[in-house]
C-alpha cells in the first residue's frame, strides 16, 4: 500500500513512470503501445496496458484513464493506487475476475495538458461510423465564432453575446450545444474528427487482444470536469439498453444516488455521440457488457468551458505571451484536477468502492 498522495502525479511522464513501477511491484508485465509523437517535454508517449489475472478469464473488468488527456491525472492516480492495494487485488483474484488497466488512452493530451488528441480530436466523440455522413450540430455552428474568438481574454462584447445566448436558450442547452460533439470545425471544441484517431484504433486492438475470452465484461472509465467538486457521479456508459442500465444500477447505484444516464437526462453530461464504450459492443460482441464513466467534479461547468475555450484559443495562437499561455495552461489543469489531498482522497475512495462493486456484479 502507498499513500494516496503518492499515487498522483503533476505531469504525464511522472504518472507513466509511477504506473510502470506499480506494475513491476505487482509482478505484472506492462505492454506499451508507443504513440507516434513526443510529449511536451520530449518524452516518449504510450498507451500502457497491464492485465492482472488470467489471460483467458471469462470475467473481466477494465479500468481506464486519460481518455480526455488532462483528465488522466485523476485516473492514473486511481490506477497506481489500485496496483499497490493488496486487499483490492486479492478481492478480484479470489472471485476469478481479471482486471485490465489501460493507462493514458490519450497520452498526447495528458502530456500537453489538453483534452484533445494530437489530431485535435475529442476521443470520446470519435467513435462514429466515418463511412456514413457525420452528425450535424447546428447550435454549435452558430456558437463557434463566439467560443473561439480572435482575442483572449474575450472582449466584453463576446462575453455579452454568449450571456445573451444562454439567457435565451438556458445553461443546459448551452452545455448540450457545446459538448455533445461536432464534426465541422477542426479548431473547435469537442471536435469528433474526420477519421478514427490513433487512440481509437489502438484501443480496439487492446480489446481484441485482451477481452476476447470475456463472457462478462465491466468497464470503469475515469473522468473529471463535471458536477460538484470531488463527487464521483456514476454515469451509465453503454448503448441505450434498459437491461444493461438496470444491471449498472444494481451494481453501482443506490436509492439515494442511482446511476445516471445521458439517455434520460439524469446525468450531468449532455446527450453525446461517438462514445468510446461503443467499442465494447463492437470488439467484444460475445460478452455481456456493463459500464460506467466515473465523473469527478472540479469547477462549475461554465468555468470548465471557459478553460477549454482558452485552451483552444491558445492552440491557435502559439505566439501568445508566455504569462498568458502559462495562465491558460494552469487554468486547464485546475479545471480537470483539484490539487488537494481532500479531493484525491475522495477520488480514490469512490473509485475503490466502484471497483469492488464491479467485481461483485461480474460474479452475481
Amino acid at each position: 500500500m502507498i499513500g494516496i498522495g503518492e499515487a498522483f502525479s503533476p505531469r504525464y511522464a511522472q504518472a507513466r513512470q509511477k504506473f510502470l513501477q506499480a506494475c513491476v511491484s505487482a509482478g505484472l508485465a506492462a505492454l506499451p503501445h508507443a504513440h507516434p509523437g513526443k510529449g511536451r517535454d520530449g518524452e516518449e508517449l504510450s498507451m500502457d496496458v497491464a492485465l492482472d489475472g488470467a489471460a483467458d478469464a471469462e470475467r473481466l473488468l477494465i479500468v481506464s484513464s486519460g481518455c480526455h488527456g488532462v483528465e488522466g491525472h485523476c485516473g492514473s492516480g486511481v490506477q497506481v493506487f489500485a496496483l499497490h492495494d493488496a486487499e483490492w487485488r486479492e478481492k478480484a483474484r479470489a472471485q476469478g475476475v481479471a482486471v485490465l488497466y489501460v493507462h493514458a488512452l490519450n497520452p498526447h493530451g495528458f502530456s500537453y495538458g489538453r483534452r484533445v488528441t494530437q489530431e485535435k480530436v475529442d476521443l470520446n466523440r470519435n467513435f462514429v461510423d466515418f463511412s456514413k455522413p457525420l452528425p450535424a450540430n447546428e447550435p454549435y455552428a452558430k456558437l463557434h465564432p463566439l467560443l473561439v474568438p480572435e482575442s483572449w481574454p474575450p472582449t466584453p462584447e463576446n462575453e455579452a453575446a454568449i450571456e445573451k445566448w444562454i439567457a435565451k436558450h438556458g445553461a443546459e442547452a448551452y452545455q448540450a450545444a457545446v459538448t455533445s460533439g461536432q464534426y465541422q470545425f477542426e479548431d473547435g471544441l469537442f471536435f469528433g474528427g474526420k477519421a478514427p484517431a490513433w487512440s481509437n484504433k489502438t484501443l480496439r486492438g487492446v480489446l481484441r487482444r485482451h477481452a476476447a475470452s470475456a463472457r462478462r465484461l465491466a468497464w470503469i472509465d475515469l473522468h473529471t470536469g463535471l458536477g460538484p467538486n470531488g463527487l464521483g457521479e456514476r454515469i451509465f456508459a453503454g448503448r441505450d439498453d434498459k437491461a444493461a442500465y438496470a444491471r449498472a444500477n444494481a451494481w453501482w447505484g443506490t436509492p439515494a444516488a442511482p446511476v445516471t444516464s445521458i439517455y434520460d437526462g439524469s446525468s450531468s453530461a449532455a446527450l453525446l455521440r461517438g462514445l468510446m464504450w461503443d467499442t465494447a459492443h463492437q470488439e467484444c460482441p460475445q460478452a455481456e457488457y456493463t459500464g460506467i464513466a466515473l465523473e469527478y467534479g472540479t469547477l462549475p461547468m461554465l468555468e470548465v468551458l471557459a478553460a477549454l475555450r482558452a485552451d483552444h484559443w491558445l492552440h491557435k495562437h502559439p505566439e501568445a505571451p508566455a504569462d498568458l499561455a502559462d495562465g491558460i495552461r494552469a487554468r486547464m489543469l485546475e479545471a480537470f484536477y483539484t490539487d488537494t489531498d481532500a479531493w484525491r482522497g475522495q477520488v480514490v475512495s469512490q473509485a475503490r468502492q466502484a471497483m469492488f462493486q464491479a467485481v461483485d456484479g461480474l460474479c452475481s
